[in-house]
């Protein structure tokens, strides 16, 4: 089936998952086009042990990228090679994370543990707790709660929150309706027992529920966290031929495979 940004693997279940558990070669990033359950995504995996996976956030002059093309310049700048990138969680107007923020093992921005004020509703995505945590460390990458996050402290390279998690070891998200009319393009990032990351971009709207369902029954994730929706998604995959802007004016944090 030609979709819009290419062919589409129409794929049962278990062909799914045995695709994911094709672990990529050094410095590879494997990404496809897919369909799941009657809707059609862009799934990037990536073994984080072979690929270096990085949040990337503000420039040398500390301005924030807020394009996957400029930040595939800068690096260029420096010898390295972008092959993969994903708006990497939400952010504020001036591009600041909402939350968790860290670079090459230096936290620049902390966790928030904060609730929404009481008259802001409906509650925004980030605060329908609880929310997660992704995170590289020098020997895998893993998802999880933020208060599982703030009690482990585990020793990480880089690491973003966002919300809400959309697969808790193994069980969806308690708030997640199934057939909700909540549906927009979603993006969102899951670990599987074997170590792989997968990115994930939906090609058309889902609501919460269905985009769950592909982390835990399609890419055998237990843990998986939401990035972003709407107009703040995006994705950067040369090989499907993408490299999207964001309608909010730019990205604040992105997450990217690096080829140092």
């Amino acid at each position: 089936m030609a979709g819009r940004h290419g062919m589409i693997w129409r794929l049962s279940g278990a062909l799914l998952l045995a695709l994911a558990a094709a672990s990529p070669s050094r410095g590879e990033t494997h990404c496809r086009q897919i369909e799941f359950e009657e809707n059609s995504y862009a799934v990037c995996s990536l073994d984080p042990r072979q690929t270096s996976i990085e949040l990337h956030w503000r420039n040398g002059e500390g301005a924030p990228h807020r394009s996957f093309s400029a930040l595939a310049g800068a690096l260029a700048d420096e010898g390295a090679e972008l092959s993969f990138a994903m708006n990497g969680g939400m952010f504020q107007t001036d591009f600041t994370p909402v939350g968790l923020h860290v670079e090459r093992g230096v936290e620049l921005r902390p966790l928030n543990r904060y609730d929404p004020p009481a008259e802001l509703r409906p509650v925004p995505n980030f605060y329908k707790k609880p929310n997660g945590v992704f995170f590289v460390t020098p020997t895998g990458a893993g998802v999880v709660t933020s208060e599982q996050y703030r009690s482990q402290s585990p020793e990480v390279l880089h690491a973003t929150q966002s919300g809400p998690m959309l697969v808790i070891e193994g069980d969806l998200h308690p708030a997640l309706i199934e057939g909700s009319r909540d549906r927009t393009w979603r993006t969102g990032v899951g670990v599987s027992d074997d170590g792989l990351v997968h990115f994930a971009i939906s090609l058309a709207h889902v609501n919460f529920h269905d985009f769950a369902r592909l982390f835990r029954d399609g890419l055998a994730s237990d843990n998986a966290l939401f990035l972003d929706g709407g107009r703040g998604t995006g994705l950067y995959a040369p090989e499907l031929g993408r490299n999207d802007f964001s309608w909010h004016g730019g990205f604040g944090p992105i997450i990217g495979a690096v080829q140092r």
